[in-house]
């Protein structure tokens, strides 16, 4: 734990090491709306398996103020980063999470009708269909324009 600390800093382990909730939880929750179809207990495994895992994640960050960390500099330190850097991440982070959540909804629905709606030609489902591919762009290119600018940033800072 001491060397992954070290190499990543605090907040970069930290956010590293939340996968071992995030991914569960994720799971339980993408899979959740499909259990009363097929009924299946797989889900609530997922849930209790992401919870307990939250809490051996909080068990780790109250470590983790005790673990020596040699000073350099590191891309991912709040206190370390200059006021763009961190509004560049933040925004990379906002568009990552649109994509996440784009993905995750595309992922748990029922394509077909949107599909068989839009090839018969009625324009509501075509609008959708469009404002979905227009959001999908915009998470991708924002994600990418300000992971760009974010790391100009960081070039600047170091």
């Amino acid at each position: 734990m001491s060397r992954l600390v070290d190499r990543w800093g605090r907040t970069g382990f930290a956010a590293v090491t939340s996968l071992i909730w995030a991914l569960p939880l994720a799971a339980w929750a993408g899979s959740a709306d499909l259990s009363p179809i097929d009924k299946t207990p797989y889900p609530w495994v997922a849930l209790a398996i992401g919870l307990l895992m939250l809490l051996v994640w909080l068990v780790i960050l109250t470590r983790l103020g005790k673990v020596q960390v040699r000073p350099r500099r590191r891309r991912f330190e709040p206190a370390q980063m200059s006021s763009p850097e961190k509004r560049w991440t933040l925004a990379t982070l906002a568009f990552v999470t649109g994509l996440i959540a784009w993905l995750n909804a595309a992922a748990t629905v029922d394509w077909a009708p949107l599909f068989a709606a839009v090839g018969a030609g009625k324009v509501g489902p075509t609008v959708l269909a469009v404002a979905l591919l227009v959001f999908l762009f915009a998470m991708l290119a924002g994600a990418w324009a300000s992971w760009r600018k974010a790391g100009a940033a960081y070039r600047r800072r170091s």
